[in-house]
């Protein structure tokens, strides 16, 4: 009897990174004033500003290759010429099964990564495409509540239909954030939804973004770089504008 295939689904311990995106900044709350402030990392960081190309990376990878743990390990030389095919495959379309490019000698882009770190860092671009995106022309227009409630649902379709969406996390135009995730699952809670996010600033583990239905506002916990709270969210790398 036939059985039907399961969808490859993304699994965070194989499917993202082993590096980070660098902070620039280290976060300390202020003993006088009891808020977050920024202090300038020394040394300072050799991998930084590339968050919006780490979410890039992971995704092209997981909608474009195949890894192949019992082939052989080939050259750097080969390697690279693999990921500059891989990233030069569709930003939005996943590449059908027998398309795919098959990446030889590892079970998955985190096992690649941490033995390919520096190849892949050369080839997966500069600082500078994280700033030069079409899409932040939205965050100077206002986030109205149904806007992001709109967008909360958009985001649990596309979830449902295993793609990964990439998003543009504002607070504009204060800008105490300006960041890239990929949420890759979700749950739904008494609320509204708990998204499951890879965050290029955090190897280590998931993170959480949270959508409230009755604020109708998405809220992102505390972490090494936010101090937590209420932010706005747009949906990138979905379409021509976008």
């Amino acid at each position: 009897m036939d059985t039907e295939k399961k969808p490859h689904r993304f699994e965070f311990g194989r499917d993202s990174f082993a590096f980070a995106n660098e902070l620039v900044w280290e976060y300390l709350p202020d003993a006088a004033t009891g808020k977050t402030v920024g202090v300038p990392r020394r040394p300072q960081p050799e991998y930084s500003h590339r968050c919006f190309v780490l979410v890039r990376a992971v995704r092209q990878f997981f909608y474009h290759t195949q890894f192949a743990v019992n082939q052989p390990e080939v050259s750097e030389t080969s390697y690279r010429r693999l990921i500059r095919a891989v990233m030069a495959r569709s930003r939005r379309i996943p590449s059908q099964a027998g398309e795919k490019i098959i990446i030889p000698g590892f079970a998955g882009l985190r096992e690649f990564s941490r033995a390919n770190e520096k190849a892949i860092k050369a080839e997966c671009g500069g600082p500078w495409r994280s700033y030069f995106l079409r899409s932040h022309w939205r965050m100077v227009l206002p986030f109205s509540r149904s806007h992001q409630a709109r967008t909360a649902e958009a985001l649990v379709a596309a979830l449902g239909n295993n793609y990964l969406p990439i998003l543009h996390l504002v607070k504009f135009p204060a800008l105490s954030i300006n960041h890239a995730i990929i949420l890759f699952g979700l749950r739904e809670t008494r609320e509204g939804w708990e998204f499951d996010c890879y965050d290029p600033n955090n190897p280590a583990a998931p993170e959480r973004l949270r959508f409230g239905r009755a604020a109708r506002t998405f809220i992102l916990p505390a972490n090494a770089y936010w101090q937590g709270g209420e932010l706005d969210v747009s949906h990138i790398c979905r379409s021509w504008l976008f």
